[in-house]
């Protein structure tokens, strides 16, 4: 029985056979706290931490446990009392340890016991005024960090999460001093700065400026005042505790102990980099959790009222919280929320937010998708054609979308297909291939169909647009490798082919590097110089390894030092990726692979990668395919992954160096106690101590010792590879930002002599498809909230033509790629950042330019600090 209680815990308030598949909360709750009560009586402390577990991992089912506690709570007094005493000791060393999730968590658990009768009303008053007090404290300048603003934010949005929860009994019991919470989070709002997102918008708009009108925050005061106006009517929240009520009120109400707020972070400085980087600090630590995506017109999606969005919203983010890696219990609990309506639209809604939630998802975009397939198992007759609709709608907004967010886009909804035998109704966008081959529409099915053939092969994704065999000219080249010195009758007498054909026989015959280095030295480059002789062992080596990926990896390893030997400066490198690119022309995968593995080996350097990316050739393909993109962001990735491992070993390190410190000074300690003992021998003195063990003593401090002087020489080499690596990062950010700025500056169109900044997207028509009757087309965006309902989308192509110029196209794409990669990399920029002014963002920069990069950083310009402050509301 002991497992059996467990699963009743779980699965309350769930149709499940558990409980015979009613729906009959009452009788689960009945049922439930039968079984526990008996189990109380053996395993109190097993309850006990399983009841708290539940609420604080299945926290859309709060109300459940509430109850549960408050049935208990007229037995055992003692037991709820330590329930509210646990949760309060929880709630007090979250808050200092900054853990947002149990913060928000715990405050709506508290607010269940309230509704239950266990916790009175006027502590979760006092716990509500503290967090808005130290709100409104951050806020000062004087006493406070402006800066730090978003941890002031996110005390005030806990307190309004949890109001749906405990609202309505706050309001009923409590009136006047919930109206002084009220009062008080009214004034925070009307002090604190409006939140302008133009950095983590999913769409841009025709000036990019962000489309919102209000930002979360204000936004979701807005939902809580309707929901006041309405009496506080919450058809999201279950209400259990109403059939339980008469006997609820006979039990004892226990007062939640005071809680303390960490001190704010004082700012010592007046400089606006400083506050800068304060700000990116803080908005790392308290992230917004949602930005909201609107797919659907609401005359599609589930009509509900604007409060019960948000409390569905934050259940289905809580579902994706605390089941990340258990994908098959993440999909039971999200298709049953115990609410009464249905909410598949906000649910797709919900979890494509995440996905393109900007700067990065919570979690790896593998798990949304895992999640997707299996939501359209689990609902075959509702949730696929839903996911079908979405995509549909992304598509249509494809070319305002952000670069980074396109890219996602892509990359799941390939891996998305190959769960569903590649089946799409590709005919549908079949017009594509009229399009010029920069448009947005267009490309993203290029790309979409190179993904797939990755997670497939060529005939089989051929065979799946055979209902749109016009689409088939937007198939990359079959793979495979175009050698350059393939044996046949006509070639086989030249330099290059014969040097090829010896190389192989050494390669096969196993010569050592040794020899074949001093072949290369000795018979390749004194007669054909040291270009030709990189052309032709790069291509046979790469040809050697070309059967696979572990092949390629295998040469590598074995005959790197020859590269090497070739590669000795950035020229030679970029002349050995142009000879990958060569070989692998027809595969984008095999081209990254290869360049990222040399790099690994260090055979190409990050500074070459970007030279070479943003050489002439590449630059070309800038906005046609993200070939180019794909490996600048595996080299810069790669860099900074290389830094952040260093960082984790060197805090090992020093946490063992600490440890073997400790040791060393214990053994020696123990042997020199052991050497003071004396004993008079002969009338003289000597070693109390067996001289055995004197020997262990010694060998034993010796060992620790050394073990001290590993570490520290471990410590002070790692250190050194990490000033290296941060040098070589510091380096890497000015060049790269340096070549964006230079291939822009060529190509952007100049500013008017008036001063007016150019608008890129001046030639969108605003032209619906024909082709489908898609009630879509008049999509919704608010990526984050009360976007303008009345603003045109912008960017629609026409059926037969796409009205921006290539030139134009290639600036958006390039200004959007410059915007992803200095908001993906915020921090390690914002720590060099007055070098990049000193040197990159200098001069008559033009303001298209600045204004991508900063946006990526939260880093106005003073035409735009302008404009957000003009966007501040005073509610």
């Amino acid at each position: 029985m002991s497992a059996g209680w467990r699963t009743l815990l779980l699965r309350i308030g769930d149709r499940c056979p558990e409980y015979s598949g009613s729906a009959d909360h009452k009788e689960h709750i009945e049922t439930c706290y039968a079984v526990i009560s008996r189990e109380y009586e053996h395993s109190r402390d097993a309850v006990f931490e399983f009841l708290l577990q539940c609420a604080e991992q299945l926290p859309h089912k709060i109300p459940f446990f509430g109850v549960l506690i408050g049935l208990m709570n007229l037995e055992n007094e003692d037991f709820a009392k330590d329930i509210v005493d646990t949760t309060q000791a929880k709630l007090q060393d979250a808050l200092h340890n900054e853990n947002r999730d149990r913060i928000r968590i715990l405050l709506r658990f508290l607010s269940g016991l309230m509704c239950s009768k266990v916790v009175v009303p006027n502590s979760i008053i006092e716990t509500f005024e503290t967090l808005l007090s130290s709100a409104a404290t951050i806020l000062d300048e004087e006493t406070g960090n402006p800066s730090w603003q978003p941890r002031a934010d996110f005390y005030v949005y806990c307190i309004l999460a949890s109001l749906p929860w405990g609202g309505p009994e706050l309001f009923e019991q409590v009136p006047d001093e919930f109206e002084r919470v009220l009062v008080g989070i009214q004034s925070y709002i009307s002090i604190r700065r409006h939140f302008d997102d133009i950095a983590f918008s999913v769409f841009e708009t025709d000036e990019g400026h962000s489309p919102n009108k209000k930002d979360f925050m204000e936004d979701l005061w807005e939902r809580i005042q309707i929901l006041s106006r309405s009496g506080w009517k919450v058809k999201s929240v279950p209400k259990p505790h109403l059939p339980f009520e008469a006997q609820l009120v006979a039990g004892k109400s226990h007062r939640l102990s005071p809680i303390s707020c960490p001190p704010p972070n004082l700012s010592q400085t007046s400089s606006e980099i400083l506050k800068g980087q304060e700000k990116h600090e803080a908005d790392l630590k308290y992230p917004q959790r949602l930005r909201r995506l609107h797919i659907f017109p609401t005359n599609q999606a589930e009509n509900m009222q604007p409060v019960d969005r948000f409390v569905v919203e934050e259940c289905i983010l809580d579902v994706l919280l605390f089941f990340n890696g258990c994908r098959k219990e993440c999909a039971f609990y999200l298709v049953s929320l115990p609410v009464s309506f249905r909410y598949e639209y906000l649910m797709a809604e919900t979890i494509f937010s995440q996905l393109l939630l900007l700067p990065n998802p919570p979690f790896r975009p593998i798990y949304y998708t895992l999640v997707i397939i299996d939501l359209c198992k689990a609902l075959p007759g509702a949730f696929p054609s839903v996911v079908v609709g979405a995509v549909h709608v992304l598509f249509d907004r494809i070319s305002n979308m952000d670069m980074e967010c396109r890219t996602r886009l892509i990359l799941w909804f390939s891996h998305h297909l190959s769960n569903f035998q590649f089946i799409w109704p590709w005919q549908e966008w079949s017009y594509v291939k009229d399009l010029p081959k920069w448009a947005p529409q267009r490309v993203f099915v290029q790309e979409v169909l190179e993904r797939e053939i990755r997670l497939s092969y060529f005939e089989k994704i051929k065979q799946s647009i055979e209902d749109a065999a016009e689409l088939e000219e937007l198939l990359p080249p079959k793979a495979g490798p175009n050698f350059k010195f393939l044996s046949n009758e006509s070639t086989e007498n030249t330099d290059g082919h014969k040097l090829s054909k010896e190389l192989f026989g050494m390669v096969r015959g196993k010569k050592s590097i040794r020899d074949i280095i001093l072949w290369v030295e000795e018979h390749v480059i004194p007669t054909n110089g040291a270009e030709f002789a990189l052309d032709v062992v790069s291509q046979t080596l790469l040809d050697i390894g070309s059967k696979s990926f572990t092949h390629l990896i295998t040469v590598l390893e074995r005959y790197g030092q020859i590269i090497s030997k070739l590669c000795p400066n950035e020229e030679m490198q970029l002349l050995l990726m142009d000879e990958v690119s060569a070989y692998w022309k027809n595969s984008t995968q095999m081209t990254a692979i290869a360049i990222d593995r040399m790099m690994g080996y260090r055979l190409i350097s990050n500074l070459a990668i970007v030279k070479w990316v943003f050489s002439p050739a590449n630059v070309e393909q800038f906005h046609v395919s993200d070939r180019p993109w794909e490996i600048l962001r595996n080299a810069v990735s790669k860099t900074y992954n290389r830094i952040s491992d260093l960082r984790k070993e060197i805090q090992s390190l020093k946490k063992g160096l600490q440890v073997a410190k400790e040791v060393s000074a214990k053994a020696i300690k123990e042997l020199e106690e052991a050497k003071s003992v004396l004993e008079i021998v002969e009338g003289q003195p000597a070693p109390a101590e067996r001289p055995g063990r004197l020997r262990r003593l010694q060998v034993h401090a010796d060992k620790a010792k050394t073990e001290e002087v590993t570490m520290e020489e471990s410590l002070e080499a790692k250190g050194a590879l990490l000033a290296r690596a941060l040098e070589e990062s510091k380096e890497l950010l000015k060049l790269l930002f340096k070549r964006f700025v230079d291939v822009l500056t060529e190509r952007l169109p100049t500013v008017s002599a008036d001063g007016e900044i150019p608008n890129l997207r001046a030639g969108y028509q605003n032209v619906n498809f024909a082709a489908r009757d898609l009630e879509t087309a008049t999509m919704e965006i608010d990526n984050e909230n009360g976007a303008d309902k009345n603003s045109e989308p912008n960017g629609q192509n026409t059926k037969n033509g796409y009205s921006v110029g290539e030139l134009e196209q290639w600036c958006l794409c390039t200004l959007g790629y410059l915007k992803s990669f200095s908001r993906q990399y915020a921090t390690e920029i914002w720590s060099h950042i007055a070098m990049l002014d000193e040197e990159v963002f200098v001069g008559d920069i033009h303001p298209l330019i600045r204004k991508a990069a900063f946006s990526g950083l939260c880093r106005f310009t003073n035409e735009g600090l302008q404009k957000s402050r003009l966007n501040i509301q005073v509610v």
